[in-house]
């Protein structure tokens, strides 16, 4: 079996350092990456995995505590974003040189989504971070990348998982590694079954608060607005997985990790890594 790969990284927030696993676990297997596409926080681990300095990235991530992140969050006042989002592309470029994608080691293309047009924009060259910034630019969160008379945000708005997009050679395995979605009838046992214990304790402070807190207080137009824009990139990942068919697809729905589960990587980490392996157990046993 050819074991070159184009490896497809989708977007996720946090929940995508699962994806340095997933390629831990591709070389440990002997697979070479070949060509890498990503969106959102897929562009990102793509990007610095194209320049060599994934190992530095991950080493990095692990310092990572709230603390830091707090740090790392430049707040603003603006009417369309609340973070510049400036201050996490400059410290990972302390270790990550910003280069032009068209002189990476390996094919490297970031996918994102202009705002004013609704059309999905493709970097394929160009300043790698400009095109991961303008990749994971999260709507009404991080300020939104001008360029050419463009207003980029993320790029899961419009292609989640661009399996369409990876640069293909002859022979190679098409590798998807998706995260885009939420194991959402777990997490909702999971918090049936903590409200339950919440209403059983005998704690005097705890009664107090089960007093206070309604019950349908999880169920709130934040909650429910971030559960639809959560479902319909996970519509969009599926179709594009049934539209391209990749020899492997492995599909990570989590029930406890978030969006913004930075300071869990190892977690995270050894949760693709373990997906990945059985994703590709299944592809050697066909």
């Amino acid at each position: 079996m050819n074991k070159d790969v184009a490896l497809v990284l989708s977007s996720g927030g946090a929940r995508g350092l699962a994806h340095i696993g997933a390629i831990e676990e591709l070389e440990a297997q002997g697979y070479r990456i070949t060509s890498i596409a990503g969106c959102s926080m897929g562009s990102l681990i793509g990007g610095v995995y194209a320049a060599g300095k994934l190992n530095e990235f991950r080493e990095w991530m692990k310092t990572m505590d709230r603390k830091k992140m707090l740090k790392l969050t430049d707040f603003t006042l603006s009417f369309n974003h609340i973070v510049k989002g400036t201050r996490i592309i400059e410290a990972i470029m302390e270790f990550v040189p910003d280069v032009p994608i068209e002189e990476l080691p390996i094919p490297y293309c970031a996918v994102a989504t202009d705002w004013k047009s609704g059309r999905e924009v493709v970097f394929r060259k160009g300043s790698l971070f400009e095109a991961i910034r303008a990749s994971i630019s999260l709507p009404a969160f991080y300020e939104p990348v001008r360029r050419d008379g463009m207003i980029l945000i993320d790029g899961g708005v419009t292609n989640p998982i661009p399996l369409n997009r990876v640069e293909r050679h002859e022979g190679d395995i098409l590798v998807g590694v998706d995260v885009s979605g939420h194991d959402y009838a777990a997490q909702w046992e999971q918090k049936q079954a903590l409200n339950e214990r919440r209403k059983r304790s005998t704690s005097f402070s705890q009664k107090i608060i089960n007093k206070l807190r309604p019950d349908s207080i999880e169920f709130n137009h934040y909650t429910m607005l971030s559960r639809v824009s959560s479902l319909m990139i996970r519509q969009n990942s599926i179709l594009m997985a049934q539209l391209m068919k990749p020899d492997v697809l492995v599909d990570i729905q989590m029930a406890r990790y978030g969006g913004f589960d930075y300071d869990k990587s190892e977690k995270l980490i050894a949760i693709g890594r373990q997906k990945t392996q059985q994703a590709l157990g299944k592809l050697s046993t066909n």
